[in-house]
């Protein structure tokens, strides 16, 4: 027998092993896999041909992308509810764990999770709302985009957790089958006698009558509460805990059709946003000739994305995932966020801001909106980026490993990054955000010399005129 697939559980080997076929750690990089790379490949180009007209073509796809998992969650909403222990799924959902909330690195979880939810600072946000009419209720958008967001996560989280309440229970209840077997033998007690229902009141009576013998069998600590919280996230939610729970569903093949079918739809919705948020700046910042036709940009986008997704192909592809889940998803979005507020509102400034706004909807924000945007919100993102700077700086990385000679196999062994990796995510870090220093000081610089030249003109009609044409710029600006 393979020593890995015997001590590991049937999804956990399938997922580590004939999927990803996982290195020991992110050293070993391994070899391409080529089932990875051709599904990599596979995924690329029906974003590209969903993609390959811009708005045109994409914003057909995306009634599809976006309404079938609604559909999906529907459908595992009525089928989750009347499982077995959807109800302690549902009371664990919804009961606080005030020791947990006390835990600042939960908060910390819970705003960066918001910017991947919303899309905040990503700038596929702005990319598509630069399609609106001129007059557009943004307000109107942003609270209705808001609230969905908040709803579609508490909508998603029932069927999720009351499925997740069944694969606790049923976990459960074998553990507890185990240990009636082990008394039933061990006693002589007749088959039968022991049951699920009277397990607590035959446990309690054998600990009383016969407690020399119930110490030294092998009997397992069934608590429903340890199954429940034994979650996780990311890759591991959505390939392991759920894929565990919907092998024990009656007609699994069907449910497991329809989970992976709606997390390729919610991929690409996402990944729509993110390629407009690339191909956007670079039309209207003027970085491409208008002769390229958008085919070709948007070919040449989905091509380099593939090439620099081939590092996730790797033996330690996923790896590299929680690395670029866990940092480029964090800091750089949060500053660039901070950047984002400061410039709209003291740059830019409140006034003309209200103006703008004004001016597309036909009322002026109200003090909520100001308080928020020159108060609030980026008080909230800095203390958020402090606190998750502080507490990241007080101990070194770490990561997951899946390790056969681990002592503990098969847990995922806790390993401290490599110092050149480390290195790799303080640039990962850095990269995103290295472009608003450095904008800022050329248009500074620019600026400079504008303002010299026109002093140094000996013609005074350039004075005029300078300020005539920037004047103009303003009216046309707001």
């Amino acid at each position: 027998y393979n020593t890995e697939c015997e001590k590991s559980t049937p999804v956990n080997y399938f997922w580590y092993r004939e999927t990803l076929n996982i290195t020991p750690d992110i050293e070993s990089s391994g070899s391409l896999q080529w089932w990875m790379v051709l599904c990599l490949a596979t995924a690329w180009s029906v974003i590209y041909i969903c993609f390959i007209k811009g708005i045109e073509s994409f914003g057909k796809a995306v009634y599809v992308t976006a309404t079938f998992p609604y559909l999906v969650l529907t459908i595992f909403l009525i089928r989750g509810l009347t499982l077995p222990g959807a109800t302690d799924g549902l009371v664990y959902l919804f009961t606080p764990d005030w020791e947990i909330l006390k835990n600042p690195q939960v908060w910390l979880d819970a705003a960066t999770q918001i910017f991947f939810s919303l899309s905040v600072a990503f700038g596929g946000l702005i990319s598509f709302s630069s399609y609106n009419a001129e007059r557009n209720d943004c307000e109107r958008d942003a609270l209705v985009v808001g609230i969905t967001n908040s709803a579609t996560s508490l909508y998603a989280s029932i069927p999720i957790f009351s499925i997740l309440g069944f694969k606790a229970t049923t976990a459960f209840n074998n553990c507890r089958q185990e240990n009636i077997l082990t008394l039933t033998n061990h006693f002589d007690i007749s088959d039968q006698n022991i049951t699920l229902e009277n397990y607590d009141k035959w446990f309690n009576y054998l600990n009383l009558t016969h407690p020399g013998d119930m110490s030294t069998l092998p009997l397992k600590v069934c608590d429903l509460q340890n199954f429940l919280d034994q979650s996780a996230s990311g890759t591991g939610l959505a390939f392991i805990i759920f894929t565990e729970a919907v092998l024990e569903m009656p007609g699994s093949q069907v449910w497991a059709v329809l989970f992976f079918v709606m997390l390729f739809s919610l991929g690409l919705s996402s990944m729509f946003g993110n390629i407009e948020g690339v191909i956007t700046p670079l039309r209207e910042l003027k970085l491409v000739p208008k002769w390229v036709p958008d085919e070709v940009l948007s070919g040449v986008v989905c091509l380099l994305s593939f090439l620099i997704g081939l590092i996730f192909t790797l033996g330690s592809g996923n790896y590299w995932v929680e690395v670029f889940n866990g940092y480029v998803g964090s800091v750089p979005l949060l500053i660039a966020a901070i950047f984002e507020i400061i410039g709209v509102i003291y740059v830019h400034g409140m006034k003309k801001f209200s103006e703008d706004i004004y001016f597309m909807t036909g009322r002026k924000p109200n003090i909520y909106w100001k308080a928020c945007w020159m108060v609030i919100s980026p008080t909230m993102l800095l203390v958020v980026l402090i606190a998750y700077v502080a507490i990241r700086a007080t101990k070194y990385p770490t990561y997951p490993a899946w390790n056969p000679d681990y002592e503990l196999f098969p847990e995922t062994e806790m390993k401290p990054y490599p110092d050149w990796v480390f290195g790799i995510i303080v640039l990962l870090i850095v990269m995103p955000v290295i472009s608003i220093p450095l904008v800022g000081l050329y248009n500074l610089i620019r600026c400079g010399i504008k303002k010299s030249s026109v002093k140094a003109s000996p013609n005074p009609y350039n004075n005029e005129a300078f300020e005539i044409e920037t004047e103009e710029q303003r009216k046309q600006r707001v």
